[in-house]
């Protein structure tokens, strides 16, 4: 086992795996990686489980010490990294040696960049998972981002690893998408027609406040119809609210469970990945499709991370 220094944390990086499912009831969000996929890539490369824990970084990387050598993969989003000065590629595993050094500028594509480790990073689960709840300051490393000088433990890993990288056919279809497949929302007959138009229409734009908790949108307003007021109810990851004022909010990660706006639209399951890339001011269209297509595309997708023959070179 060997240990990763933060040198630098860059703007807002975290421990995250693929979440924790179930607790909802309980008022927990599942949390976990903003862009799943890219941090499942990851962990195969580097012959990791795929929901072993890796480090999820934001707009800005950070600086990375490795004083006893690491087999890493840098997945997502382009952040301009460097191993002791040369350049790193994406989407390979890679070697780094004792007392190497890995830097991360700011991004140049998307919104994340996911650090995957051999070994995965070795943190205290919460509620059966390693990812970190910002909200409620647990899990992960501390329950917060990481700070300069944190050292982090490098899970065991058994057998060797193989060099290898991810296929250019996988990196074509699992490009993240600016136009976001939607199935109705449960409230989607509270909103008449002209403005069902409107939504679907418009081009919104991301706006400076989204987190994770949520992805707030600038642009056309969606007026609901003017009567009834709607109980509070549980809320799906992807849900498309509209608040007061109209301007729709995409419930993500570390959403509230439970929600009292009217929810025109989901975004569906195959499309959370791109969720995760949006970055403020990139903009964004809404697409309706049907029960069928939603699952379709989501099982296509499945199959893709599955096949071995497909997903490496």
């Amino acid at each position: 086992m060997g240990v990763i220094q933060v040198i630098a944390p860059g703007l807002f990086t975290t421990v995250q795996d693929l979440g924790r499912e179930g607790f909802g009831p309980m008022g927990v969000s599942p949390s976990g990686a903003a862009d799943a996929v890219s941090l499942r890539m990851g962990n195969r490369l580097v012959g990791n489980a795929e929901g072993a824990a890796g480090l999820e970084m934001t707009l800005l990387g950070g600086t990375f010490e490795f004083p006893d050598g690491a087999v890493l993969a840098l997945t997502g989003s382009d952040f301009g990294a460097t191993l002791d000065g040369k350049p790193v590629e994406l989407w390979t595993a890679l070697e780094a040696k004792p007392g190497q050094t890995l830097k991360l500028g700011p991004t140049q594509t998307g919104a994340r960049c996911y650090l995957c480790v051999r070994g995965g990073i070795e943190v205290k689960a919460f509620l059966g998972s390693a990812s970190t709840h910002i909200l409620s300051g647990l899990g992960g490393f501390e329950g917060r981002a990481l700070r300069k000088g944190d050292v982090m433990k490098i899970g065991a890993a058994s057998g060797s690893a193989r060099k290898r990288r991810v296929s250019a056919r996988a990196l074509k279809e699992m490009q993240p998408r600016k136009v976001l497949h939607v199935t109705p929302g449960p409230q989607e007959d509270w909103f008449p027609e002209a403005s069902r138009r409107v939504f679907y229409e418009s081009t919104y734009r991301v706006a400076e406040e989204t987190n994770r908790m949520g992805i707030r949108l600038q642009g056309a307003s969606v007026a609901k119809a003017a009567e009834g007021e709607l109980t509070s109810e549980g809320v799906s990851l992807g849900a498309v609210q509209v608040p007061e004022g109209g301007l729709p909010i995409i419930l993500f990660v570390e959403q509230q469970t439970t929600g009292g706006y009217p929810k025109i639209a989901n975004v569906i399951s195959a499309d959370f990945h791109s969720l995760g890339q949006l970055r403020p001011r990139d903009e964004i269209r809404f697409e309706r499709v049907e029960y069928h297509t939603a699952r379709a595309l989501r099982i296509d997708q499945e199959k893709l991370l599955a096949s071995e023959e497909l997903l490496f070179q």
